[in-house]
């Protein structure tokens, strides 16, 4: 029976090897798996991969994909070299990790919508070269957006504002689709303020986008840790 290594292996893909899930529970008893979670295991002596747990997931939680500051990182837009990653992940179903994965691979999920329905759900997603087929991860101009969304939850601003000011070269048109489909205010207005302190290509669009989204001419949003955001719009 060839299996995969590096992943978890669910019930549905053992039984396309001919193992049922109570042949699979009882090969678990006597040591031929290790049982992970309910209808999830592994073959002994294994080690469990981040792509490969990455990319099981993908196939169970629906909009799974690594964005934010982490798909910067993985595309090779990054500022300080972390310690130990923490994986930005994302997704549709508000559920829990499993403790399988939580407890090998230090992770944020999060079920955040920025943009509307009409924005196709794959747009701006896509696997590394040469990487998993499976494991979407955020382009630069989704990942930005998503990491204007982070800022004041789990993002400094600061940060922000440096990984911000290396993106120059972000594709406007590409930009142009996921901005016309944001819905988040803070989102928009951190697009317009950093696009306009640096000068950067985008600030046009950034600002037409602000504008057509509205509000106050000045948002406030005070972050966990006490930083204060004062966005205006021009």
């Amino acid at each position: 029976m060839a299996l995969p290594r590096g992943e978890p292996l669910g019930v549905d893909q053992l039984a396309k090897h001919g193992v049922t899930a109570y042949r699979a529970s009882a090969l678990a008893r006597s040591g031929w798996l290790v049982h992970l979670a309910r209808g999830v295991y592994m073959l002994p002596g294994d080690t469990l991969t981040r792509d490969g747990c990455l990319a099981f997931l993908s196939g169970r939680i629906s909009g799974f994909h690594v964005g934010s500051k982490t798909a910067l990182d993985w595309r090779g837009v990054r500022h300080n070299v972390s310690f130990r990653e923490v994986l930005s992940l994302w997704g549709d179903d508000r559920i829990a990790l499993p403790s399988w994965f939580t407890e090998r691979f230090q992770s944020r999920y999060q079920v955040t919508q920025l943009f509307d329905a009409n924005l196709k759900q794959s747009f701006g997603l896509q696997p590394l070269p040469n990487g998993r087929p499976e494991v979407l991860v955020s382009v630069p101009e989704r990942a930005m957006l998503e990491l204007f969304s982070d800022v004041g939850k789990n993002q400094s601003l600061e940060e922000a504002r440096q990984l911000v000011e290396g993106l120059r070269s972000l594709r406007t048109n590409v930009l142009e689709q996921l901005m016309a489909h944001v819905t988040r205010i803070k989102v928009i207005r951190l697009a317009e303020s950093l696009s306009k302190e640096f000068d950067l290509p985008w600030a046009a669009i950034a600002k037409r986008h602000s504008q057509r989204l509205g509000g106050g001419k000045r948002w406030v949003g005070v972050s966990k840790s006490g930083e204060r955001l004062d966005l205006r719009r021009s």
